[in-house]
């Protein structure tokens, strides 16, 4: 499962120490400056460690279809340096602090972190507000990652084995909503665009008033604020509008097929069907349905296609997280010498079985014990906590529904794992992919 997750591209962030009180209720303050930046503070004084983390509310959603990967390009460019720091001397403010720092870009936004010792909490916050302020986008750092960005997409997906899957995915799954392209974007689009496109960009989307900033651990809340405004406090808002997506993607209208040829050598069946974004009430039910079909090596498909039909090599399901209608794959590796089709129609039956018959209560207790831990797990580290709670403000402009995951989790029924098994796993809902080996 650890190399489909690999495979799949799905982020996560490494802790750096477990801290004693993750079950219970996370505590924090939320407050917004004048000039629209929202706030957050969560204090945890049990390790000597502060996140300092920003989430701009742009990803590549928010890109024109000629120029897409902007969002993208823009987690490079960040780290060039600001009319204060000098270029490529970013990241080691940070080293020399003893800390680390990263950023990741999704469909939906963009997220930068530090984990700082907590003695450096204000060269963190002095270093977020650089960045907001006044970061360096000019001809010279914008020539420098436009090639960086060109290598990263050749490297990641075009000379990776099934690396292009998600490209082939989504172009087919979505026709008109900008989920149809991927965040790495078109190179393209990349070396077409003019200093200023970037420039106007970087204007619209990286002010305060589209960003929510989150700092966690050991704080003291009242010092912390007083920093915050100290560094965030004068910056001005984005005079512009900020344009959102709006396009709602018609039914898929029919099952749509096709056959990548690539530079491999273990064929991949893939699946991805149409359903609901994160959120929604049927979303939590598609995720435990995932967790059903694929979650460790007693779920369904892998007792059955693995363990017992020896069709497939490893097998996935999952949705992808995104924040408005997405896609959930379902997939697996053809053990050597299976059919494709073979494996297709194993798959299918897996399926066709949760749609046709409710699962055991031996199984459904044991899937809410899953994500019992899950959850508790996730907010045992504090850079975790930083993450989850600016992607809920971010998303559904509500950072206390941290608070209330797991309790979203607990309310799904068997029914309503059946329920959208047979609403959303059905033929005419899907794009389904074979990836072969390309014959030299």
């Amino acid at each position: 499962m650890k190399k489909i997750i690999l495979i799949l591209g799905a982020l996560g962030l490494v802790g750096l120490a477990p801290l004693s009180a993750a079950s219970s209720e996370l505590k924090f303050t939320e407050f917004n400056l004048d000039n629209g930046l929202h706030v957050i503070l969560h204090r945890d004084n049990s390790i000597p460690t502060v996140t300092v983390a920003v989430m701009y509310n742009v990803g590549s959603k928010h890109e024109q279809p000629n120029r897409t990967g902007f969002a993208h390009f823009f987690e490079h460019l960040m780290f060039e340096g600001t009319k204060n720091i000098g270029r490529g001397e970013y990241p080691k403010y940070v080293e020399r602090a003893g800390g680390t720092l990263n950023a990741n870009t999704s469909a939906d936004r963009t997220y930068y972190y530090q984990i700082l010792p907590s003695n450096q909490l204000e060269l963190g916050l002095w270093l977020e507000s650089e960045r907001m302020l006044h970061a360096t986008v000019d001809s010279i750092g914008i020539a420098t990652q436009k090639q960086v960005v060109i290598e990263e997409k050749k490297q990641s997906y075009d000379n990776r084995p099934y690396g292009t899957f998600l490209i082939e995915t989504m172009k087919r799954a979505f026709r008109e909503h900008p989920y149809r392209w991927t965040t790495i974007g078109d190179p393209e689009h990349i070396m077409a665009a003019k200093d200023e496109e970037f420039e106007q960009f970087y204007n619209t989307f990286y002010v305060p008033n589209n960003a929510v900033l989150v700092v966690a651990g050991d704080i003291d809340e009242n010092s912390a604020r007083s920093l915050v405004e100290k560094y965030y406090g004068d910056i001005p808002s984005g005079s512009g509008t900020i344009q959102r997506p709006s396009i709602v993607e018609p039914p898929l209208g029919g099952e749509i097929r096709d056959t990548i040829f690539d530079n491999i050598q273990v064929p991949l069946v893939l699946q991805a069907y149409r359903v609901p974004g994160m959120g929604t009430d049927d979303y939590y039910a598609l995720e435990m349905l995932g967790t059903l079909l694929s979650g460790g090596e007693s779920s369904r498909l892998y007792k059955e296609l693995v363990d017992k039909k020896q069709l497939s090599l490893e097998v996935a399901a999952m949705p992808l997280p995104f924040n408005e209608p997405t896609v959930s794959f379902i997939l697996g590796f053809c053990n050597i010498g299976v059919d494709p089709a073979d494996l297709e129609a194993a798959i299918d039956d897996e399926i066709a079985k949760v749609r046709n018959e409710l699962i055991s209560e031996r199984e459904f207790q044991k899937l809410r014990n899953q994500f019992e831990n899950q959850i508790i797990q996730e907010n045992v580290w504090i850079e975790e906590r930083a993450h989850n709670l600016a992607t809920l403000y971010t998303y559904f402009g509500d950072a206390t529904l941290i608070n209330k995951t797991l309790d979203r989790y607990m309310s799904v029924t068997r029914e309503d794992i059946q329920r959208v098994a047979q609403n959303y796993l059905v033929p005419e809902n899907r794009v389904v992919l074979y990836y072969l080996p390309r014959q030299n």
